[in-house]
């Protein structure tokens, strides 16, 4: 896994910063870096070596006219290479990307098994080409100037060419979702790169385009066969994700997703984090499960968790606000994986895919409660109690926007200035995705891999694993997985109401776990919120003190939120204070 960053076109002088934006992800890539330049384009590179350590996979990597700067894995890349006329210099996947594009331009992706977000400058035409792979593992933002185009892996290294306003809108929409949809950022005229869409760039003029989408309509209603047909996929898919050169480990929980990735694999290294508060502890089960299968086996506590540490590392990883109380976690289970590893296993798209979540069961299609509803107009707006009424006071559309946000629009109805509240409707980003023409959970699995798996999971799994320069793949997220079980009737999945999901995984691995493993009750492993605030209630207060003064919300007189609405108001005002001091 790498950094990219570069800039093309008509570069004045004052923006040859090449250097400074490599270096700001140097994190992303320690192993090696490099900047190849000319007078229409400056790229770079920072690189982790995973595939062929040596000196030959160093990068930008040159082609003819063509230059490549990428971030990824091509699991692939040797059945694609044996197609092609060559000659090749590496056993490297970039090589073959490279070469792929020179034969087929665009229509590689179709090809490509992996995640990856690339840049492929064409020095004689002048003309840029980037992608990014079907789901949004990888990352890439990038921003137009006068006469040309930056672009990064991060947000932070496109502030090297000047640091623009903040869209006022867009803490509007932080607090609609957790975080900033794309293809907007928090940034004036910086954009993100939506998953599955590939851009152009030429002589000041851009395309983007999709190139992928999933399947829309089940039409596999067969138990057995589809037991049948996911088991040789998922083996498939999780082996080739081993593809290595380097130690490769696995995040294993006591949930249903690592399991499953685990028995796919002979004697991996496992990793687990403990939490202190054992009523959330899954390391037990984790660890009788690592015996079962016969993994080599680690685990560490992560301690009473820092809320000081956790609130002035999380927004440097992120450039943006940023909000999910499990990145915590994830942070340091990615620590500790990579003490041992450079790549690791983890089981991001179990739930969206298979129908996992609490809210898939919870939501109501038809008509929600109107005494709920009339209840919920007598509450303060900005309390717990406030919140689950307006949720359960809607239905359809609007109850599972309610269930799925982050704020209620009655709560940021309350919170936000009317400047900002009248500029953005709020779940405009849902209602990009939202299929009324689909069968209910099958609309619920739509808009999930649409919106919540790329813009929060996946975002956080980028960030905290390259944080501590260690690659992590998910195999669920392969598009060869992604199109079978978007094909799967939702009946195979999850039966109305509050019953488990993941009913056809469940069945697919029970047989190879420990009896009751999956009898649990999954345990989340988030930051305990409201037990610091009961302790030291003036750091909300602060926060919300700040946030006001600067415009950005109405300070309310009443707010007494859950946590993940707490932390996400700290996390703002963690954010704002970084970028601007105070």
């Amino acid at each position: 896994m790498c950094g990219i960053a570069g800039i093309v076109g008509d570069i004045p002088a004052e923006t040859a910063s090449i250097a400074e934006m490599i270096r700001l992800l140097h994190h992303r890539g320690p192993d090696d870096s490099g900047v190849l330049t000319s007078e229409h384009a400056q790229l770079g590179h920072s690189r982790l070596s995973i595939l062929d350590l040596s000196s030959a996979g160093h990068q930008p990597m040159e082609l003819g006219d063509l230059v490549i700067t990428y971030n990824g894995e091509i699991y692939n890349f040797r059945e694609l290479r044996r197609e092609l006329p060559g000659p090749f210099r590496s056993d490297t996947d970039t090589e073959v990307l490279l070469h792929l594009y020179r034969e087929e331009g665009p229509r590689c992706l179709r090809r490509l098994h992996g995640m990856f977000a690339f840049v492929i400058w064409d020095e004689k035409n002048r003309r840029l080409f980037a992608a990014r792979d079907r789901l949004g593992i990888k990352p890439l933002c990038y921003r137009e100037i006068p006469g040309g185009l930056s672009f990064a892996s991060e947000l932070k290294s496109l502030l090297v060419l000047g640091r623009p306003s903040i869209r006022r809108e867009s803490i509007s929409d932080y607090l609609s979702y957790r975080y900033i949809p794309s293809p907007e950022s928090v940034w004036e005229g910086i954009r993100k790169l939506e998953p599955a869409h590939y851009l152009f760039w030429e002589a000041g003029r851009l395309e983007i385009h999709r190139y992928w989408s999933p399947p829309e309509t089940p039409d596999i209603d067969d138990e057995n066969l589809a037991l049948e047909l996911l088991d040789e996929l998922l083996r498939k898919v999780v082996r080739e994700h081993t593809l290595a050169d380097v130690p490769v480990g696995v995040f294993l929980s006591g949930g249903v997703d690592s399991a499953a990735i685990t028995t796919c694999l002979d004697a991996p290294r496992t990793f687990t984090l403990r939490d202190e508060i054992g009523r959330r502890d899954e390391g037990d089960a984790a660890a009788a499960l690592a015996r079962h299968l016969g993994s080599h086996h680690s685990e560490e506590s992560a301690g009473a968790p820092d809320l000081d540490e956790a609130l002035e590392t999380l927004p440097g990883l992120f450039d943006e606000p940023f909000s999910d109380s499990g990145a915590w976690a994830s942070y340091l289970i990615s620590k500790l994986a990579r003490k041992q590893v450079k790549v690791a296993l983890s089981g991001e798209g179990g739930d969206e895919l298979f129908l996992g979540y609490k809210r898939h069961g919870a939501w109501n299609p038809d008509r929600g409660s109107v005494f709920a509803g009339f209840l919920a107009r007598l509450m303060p707006p900005l309390t717990h109690s406030g919140r689950s009424l307006q949720r359960r006071g809607q239905s359809g559309f609007e109850h599972y926007c309610e269930l799925a946000s982050g704020f209620t629009r009655r709560q940021k109805e309350i919170l936000l200035p009317r400047r900002i509240s009248r500029e953005r409707d709020d779940y405009w980003f849902f209602k990009r995705h939202w299929r009324e023409d689909l069968e209910p959970y099958q609309r619920l699995r739509w808009l999930d891999l649409h919106s919540y798996l790329p813009e929060d999971l996946l975002t956080k799994l980028d960030r905290v694993s390259m944080a501590h320069s260690l690659e992590a793949r998910p195999p669920f997220l392969d598009h060869r997985i992604v199109e079978f079980v978007m094909r799967l009737s939702p009946a195979l999945l999850r039966k109305p109401g509050q019953s488990p999901g993941k009913l056809l995984l469940r069945r697919l691995i029970r047989d190879r776990l420990p009896p009751g493993h999956l009898d649990r009750r999954k345990q989340g492993f988030n930051l305990p919120i409201r037990s610091w605030l009961r302790r030291r209630p003036e750091i909300l207060d602060s926060a919300l003190d700040r946030l006001a003064d600067a415009g950005f919300i109405r300070r309310p007189r009443f707010f007494h939120v859950g946590n993940e609405q707490s932390l996400a108001i700290l996390l703002l005002d963690q954010w704002m204070q970084r970028e601007f001091g105070g």
